[in-house]
């Protein structure tokens, strides 16, 4: 630096470069980052001055470090301005954005719904508890005893398959119906038994009508003089209440172990009223469940007088009638958690 007056100039060059440059600041962002560059010990149009003084003769140091304190207070107090203009104009704009009007109506909230196998769950309880049935609730986990040879399953049987079962020992599997619950209830209950037994049950099954995992509700009626009508009357009953007040079921030979003799239950076609239709195949008629009388063999293993008592069994599945209910094709759709199918379901 070779004299006062040069130091001088410099400084006045500082000065209106800040003041061109702060005209073109539009944040106080961009207040901060240019402070930053002003100032900076190494890079800095202010900072870079501090560093020269160790090549000022001694007779200038003193005046020449007064002056670039100076123009550091001055440009210290300009940026303080700035930011503080800035930052006032910002608030005032979020506030602007963040203003509510009280007078303007709310957003209307979104109604939630009960998934299809919930609403029909709590419909069939409703229904079978109007007729006098007890909920019994079983375990998930099951012994072969239980699931297989309490209820007349042969050592053969095809459902005792790996391919069909999920094991977790030799001993313990997931159940794969809920009928294994009127074992626990027989054993336990002397008739007159009356239940019904809702739970999640385990098949090595999955397209577009099978689920791996589904919603099942075995019911059994154990007392003096029951028959294969009494169970008729009441599935009448039920299928009226669940599907509509105009609709009947017929019964079709089938053959389960547990039950003799076994039936699966048709329910006319609610939706063409058996004129034939897509849903019922153009036959008039829709399956819906399997059931019969209980086999002697599975009374007497559970203690109870054949000759004495009898009873009838059945199994609801719950997925198989949410699909006929609501029609819904595809049995993955009530595990997609979509709750497009959930909006189009509201009861």
């Amino acid at each position: 630096m070779a004299d006062l007056n040069e130091l001088s100039e410099k400084l006045n060059g500082i000065k209106a470069e800040i003041k061109e440059e702060l005209n073109r600041l539009d944040s106080s962002k961009s207040v901060f980052e240019y402070r930053k560059l002003i100032f900076d010990s190494k890079t800095g149009k202010v900072g870079s001055l501090m560093r020269e003084m160790g090549k000022i003769p001694a007779e200038m140091k003193a005046e020449y470090g007064k002056r670039v304190n100076e123009v550091k207070t001055w440009a210290q107090n300009v940026f303080e301005e700035m930011d503080e203009k800035f930052r006032r104009e910002e608030m005032k704009l979020r506030y602007a954005s963040e203003k509510i009007d009280v007078t303007m109506p709310s957003m209307k909230p979104k109604h939630g719904y009960l998934h299809p196998n919930t609403l029909v769950k709590n419909q069939t309880v409703d229904i079978f508890g109007s007729m006098g049935f007890e909920i019994y609730e079983g375990t998930e986990i099951e012994t072969d005893y239980y699931n297989f040879t309490a209820l007349n399953t042969p050592d053969d049987h095809p459902a005792r398959d790996m391919q069909d079962t999920f094991y977790l020992s030799d001993k313990f599997l997931l159940r794969t119906q809920t009928s294994a619950g009127q074992i626990h209830v027989m054993e336990a209950k002397q008739p007159p038994i009356k239940i019904i037994s809702p739970g999640k049950v385990f098949r090595s099954d999955d397209d577009a009508t099978h689920s791996p995992m589904f919603s099942q509700m075995e019911g059994l009626v154990v007392d003096k003089g029951i028959t294969l009508c009494d169970l008729k009357g009441m599935l009448d009953e039920f299928v009226k209440k669940i599907f509509a007040e105009d609709v009947s079921t017929r019964l079709r030979p089938s053959y389960f172990p547990f039950t003799e003799p076994s039936v699966e239950v048709d329910v006319s076609c609610f939706q063409c009223h058996g004129k034939g239709c897509k849903l019922c195949k153009g036959t008039g008629w829709i399956e819906v469940l399997g059931a019969g009388v209980v086999n002697k063999k599975v009374l007497e293993g559970c203690g109870i007088d054949s000759d004495v008592y009898s009873g009838f069994a059945f199994g609801i599945g719950i997925e198989r009638i949410a699909m006929l209910k609501y029609g819904i094709n595809n049995i993955k759709l009530l595990f997609e958690s979509d709750l497009r199918v959930l909006e189009q379901i509201a009861e």
